[in-house]
């Protein structure tokens, strides 16, 4: 089996490898897929963005696909 060399790095480089985040531990920043703000969106509107952002730091996730906002969708209520 190869041996590695330990890797040296330059002074104020910060290997981000060293960081690894537990998969249940909470993220560190929201991620939101709309914007920052929610003010000029209609009550529904602010409900849906919330649910949908709940659920992207719940499932550390930056980006959703349409089955999951189906999903969020759906345990709101909402049906066809």
């Amino acid at each position: 089996m190869p041996q590695f060399a330990e890797i040296q790095t330059e002074p104020g480089f910060v290997d981000r490898r060293s960081n690894f985040v537990e998969p249940d531990a909470a993220p560190s920043r929201e991620r939101r897929q709309f914007r920052n703000s929610y003010d000029n969106l209609s009550p529904d509107a602010t409900e849906l963005a919330g649910a949908i952002d709940e659920y992207k730091l719940r499932h550390r996730r930056r980006f959703i696909t349409y089955e999951e906002m189906l999903g969020v969708i759906q345990n709101l209520g909402y049906s066809k």
